[in-house]
């Protein structure tokens, strides 16, 4: 039985990795012009890529589909929480900005893993 395509805007999830993309995107922007195609780039595409692949797993076809691009997502988070580093160890973010994005994708990370494991059980 075919399913639906879900409403990723309704995501929790999604949500939260789209506030996390907006904020990197502001907190990029003060970095120095010539990361403009360096670490701004890199991590406004790894921001970027979660809740796009949320996005785009939501309007694939079933809970396994759903559940790689869930990983897709995961696996982009954890760049982004290296650019994060490689950025405070630059000096291009305060501390305590650096604490709380770090902070926020952690927990994008641990609501993709919960999500992706409970499709994954409802498959077996």
């Amino acid at each position: 039985m075919p399913q639906h395509s879900r409403d990723f805007r309704k995501l929790t999830v999604w949500s939260k990795s789209h506030e996390l993309t907006l904020l990197i995107y502001k907190h990029t922007k003060s970095f120095p012009k010539e990361e403009m195609y360096g670490l701004t780039s890199q991590m406004r595409r790894s921001a970027s890529s979660v809740p796009t692949n949320i996005a785009e797993g939501c309007g694939r076809g079933g809970q396994v589909e759903l559940a790689r691009f869930m990983n897709i997502a995961r696996g982009s988070a954890s760049e982004l929480s290296y650019q994060l580093i490689l950025a405070s160890a630059l000096q291009y973010i305060d501390d305590s900005v650096m604490t709380d994005l770090a902070d926020r994708c952690e927990e994008v990370k641990r609501m993709i893993w919960s999500y992706a494991s409970k499709l994954t059980k409802t498959d077996e």
